[in-house]
């Protein structure tokens, strides 16, 4: 079986000490804002694009800034892990995976405003640290939450 690989982009974003998540109307997992990236995009602009547009905010991405820059080559922001995820399991192997670009952000307010066509805005639930131990949420999301939230919360900037 030949799988299948798309390249996705997710984004913790982090406010007062809280999370962003939603339960995904098609998986029924708790996620953060995410997405396909574009052919034309770069993985941090998908990043920024899809959670702008699913939950109007504007995000401060960890790692904006990379250190290597000549006239050919400059650094992209980089994610704060790069993740392979199985979406399509079957006995004879895995027919379709994500190669997901997992950022940290961090948002200015609380205030959403998604774009048209997507899940409203009583869809999401700023999470606290302490209620990802919850159930409902994966163990991969409580643990991915809570570094976001420990890194923008020690943050000084």
């Amino acid at each position: 079986m030949e799988t299948t690989r798309h390249f996705v982009a997710t984004v913790y974003v982090v406010n007062d000490g809280a999370t962003l998540l939603h339960e995904h109307e098609k998986l029924g997992l708790w996620l953060p804002p995410g997405g396909h990236v574009d052919r034309d995009e770069l993985p941090h602009e998908a990043a920024r694009r899809e959670t702008r547009e699913e939950t109007g905010l504007d995000v401060a991405l960890l790692r904006e800034h990379g250190d290597v820059t000549s006239p050919t080559v400059r650094s992209l922001p980089e994610p704060a892990h790069l993740l392979l995820e199985d979406i399509d399991v079957h006995e004879e192997g895995v027919g379709h995976q994500h190669v997901d670009f997992v950022y940290y952000g961090r948002a200015d307010e609380r205030d959403l405003a998604p774009d048209d066509g997507e899940q409203s805005a009583e869809a999401w639930e700023w999470v606290p640290s302490e209620q990802l131990d919850e159930k409902r949420f994966d163990a991969d999301v409580t643990r991915l939450g809570r570094e976001a939230i420990s890194y923008w919360s020690s943050d000084s900037t």
